[in-house]
């Protein structure tokens, strides 16, 4: 699959109570993102190239050079600009004195000739004797759309102070509104449902909400120009043969983690039974149990160096538990279990049986799906600290999935043992009664408090970029959130089934059964914020003031 070059242009400006951004919103009509708030922006045109003798202020070769690309860096700049003239009606240029235009000039009027691509931005520049100060853009940060979607972008993101004398106005077809507000604002409110945006968006907002004036912002944005992200592939191993791992494959990040040289010794594959080890003193050995539910099966990790912890044991499944008992010598001081689900917690009972080790969690809540025979010594609280060989564990309570579920932090290394809280390649399961969205999702932005640089998950391979894995999970369940308030909005009062059906019909009928837990899962959120009721059987939509 083609990925597209594209480019946004974040235009913010200084208020008395600190900067504010724009954001426009896409029309409900569109095919992608319909009705997100995003920074102008769009794909690299062909023709961008043709623009460049009509730019001041940096060399392609300086500008390319910091986007970490051979040539071309100057043609993103262009395309943001020109996206912002499109979409926002503001655009960043100079005349031939080096003042800024403003909104008086008559370029704008041919704005709408620019939209439709009846006229290209160097075209613009030569009729109206315009140049573009591409020194006061600064490159904010870059992002590629991982594997999945049907459309991928590779998106650098700019930053430019707003023209004092030029009025925002969306075009009114792509974008049917916008707004200037503060960062925190708008985080604020796509953390409560109420502003759609994709995780870029989110992500650019963190960074922008620590400045306080435009001048800062940009002298930091200048000085401090983002990371390469990672493009290459990565060699690794499957099945005795040697492949390569693309960046966003499932063991991409585990391979550059644990072969930095690019020697092409890790497997892209989870082998039951084969330890791994993940980290100094850290091995994750695979219960034989892979199925829908557990992928590969379920991750037991393995800490210390002569006196171990077992960290999620799994299912009490014989072979498994004589393996790990063989890689520990039985010296096993204790049993970590992140929550009582029937693949986590049952082989606890064998290893205590076989060692005595002393055992940490809580207690399994009502639930045919829970061990009710686990039988924890200690019931660690949120901030407890235990100690192991491998270093200190840092309690995490993090309901949602499981009423009962911890994450552990392993802190010297900034290692997240995530059990089920976060896995890897799906999301997972909020059942309710004892799931509960309104607590994931505010445990998932207390984890992004936390300092983690590796998640290990109780399902797949090791995961970087832990802010970025939490932020999409966010911006994933908020989404979908948003789209079943509006299916409430639509039908109200309706019930399960029918809400469910508008909600969900993005995906096959025929699961639309587990997709109704979910839908459930979301209106007891719903209701938990004040925005839906229950009556009789029924939902009904409580309208915001």
């Amino acid at each position: 699959m083609d990925i597209r070059p594209a480019a946004t242009l974040a235009l913010v400006r200084d208020t008395p109570n600190g900067i504010e951004i724009l954001l426009l919103q896409r029309t409900w009509d569109a095919v992608f993102l319909p009705g997100y708030y995003v920074f102008p922006g769009g794909a690299v045109d062909q023709q961008e190239s043709w623009g460049r003798k009509h730019t001041a202020g940096l060399e392609d070769t300086e500008i390319s050079h910091t986007m970490s690309l051979s040539d071309g860096g100057t043609d993103y700049m262009l395309a943001a600009v020109r996206e912002c003239f499109e979409e926002a009606g503001v655009l960043m240029a100079v005349d031939a004195d080096r003042r800024t235009i403003g909104g008086d000039h008559a370029a704008h009027g041919d704005r709408g000739a620019v939209f439709r691509g009846e006229l290209s931005l160097a075209e613009l520049c030569q009729r109206h004797t315009l140049t573009i100060p591409l020194d006061r853009l600064a490159y904010l940060s870059h992002w590629i759309t991982p594997p999945g979607p049907p459309r991928r972008f590779d998106t650098r993101f700019f930053v430019t102070p707003a023209p004092d004398n030029q009025r925002v106005s969306h075009d009114g077809e792509e974008t049917i509104s916008h707004v200037w507000i503060s960062p925190a604002q708008a985080l604020e409110e796509h953390r409560a449902g109420q502003r759609l945006m994709t995780l870029p968006t989110v992500r650019t907002l963190r960074v922008l909400r620590d400045f306080e004036t435009v001048e800062n912002l940009m002298r930091y944005a200048w000085a401090n120009p983002p990371e390469p992200f990672p493009s290459k592939p990565w060699p690794a191993t499957r099945r005795g043969k040697p492949v390569l791992l693309e960046p966003g494959a499932p063991a991409y990040d585990e391979a550059a983690k644990l072969d930095p040289e690019a020697a092409g010794t890790t497997k892209s594959e989870i082998v039951p039974g084969e330890p791994v080890e993940i980290a100094a003193g850290v091995v994750r050995l695979t219960a034989p149990n892979p199925g829908v539910m557990t992928g590969p099966g379920t991750n037991t990790y393995i800490l210390g160096h002569e006196r171990f912890t077992v960290l999620d044991p799994g299912p009490d499944h014989a072979g498994h538990m004589e393996q790990i008992l063989a890689f520990t010598g039985g010296e096993i001081e204790s049993v970590i279990v992140t929550h009582t689900h029937l693949d986590h917690s049952p082989g606890t009972r064998t290893l205590k049986e076989k060692t005595g080790c002393r055992v940490y969690g809580r207690s399994a809540p009502a639930g045919a799906s829970q061990d009710q025979k686990f039988a924890p010594d200690e019931q660690p609280e949120h901030g407890d600290l235990i100690e192991t060989d491998a270093g200190t564990l840092k309690v995490l309570h993090t309901p949602g999935h499981a009423s009962n579920h911890l994450c552990f932090l392993l802190r010297d290394q900034e290692l997240l043992f995530s059990g089920d809280h976060i896995m890897q390649g799906s999301t997972v399961v909020i059942n309710p009664p004892d799931g509960d969205m309104k607590a994931y999702l505010e445990t998932l932005y207390d984890l992004l408090a936390e300092p983690v640089r590796y998640i290990a998950p109780a399902h797949g391979f090791l995961m970087g970029h832990p802010e970025a894995i939490i932020d999409y999970l966010i911006t994933h369940r908020l989404s979908r959130e948003h789209k079943v308030a509006r299916a409430l909005e639509d039908l109200s009062p309706v019930g399960l089934k029918d809400l469910t059906s508008k909600a969900y019909d993005d995906v096959p009928a025929a699961i639309h059964g587990v997709a109704a837990r979910s839908a459930l899962a979301h209106l007891l959120k719903l209701e938990a914020d004040g925005r839906a009721l229950q009556q009789e059987g029924l939902w009904r939509t409580i309208p915001t003031t």
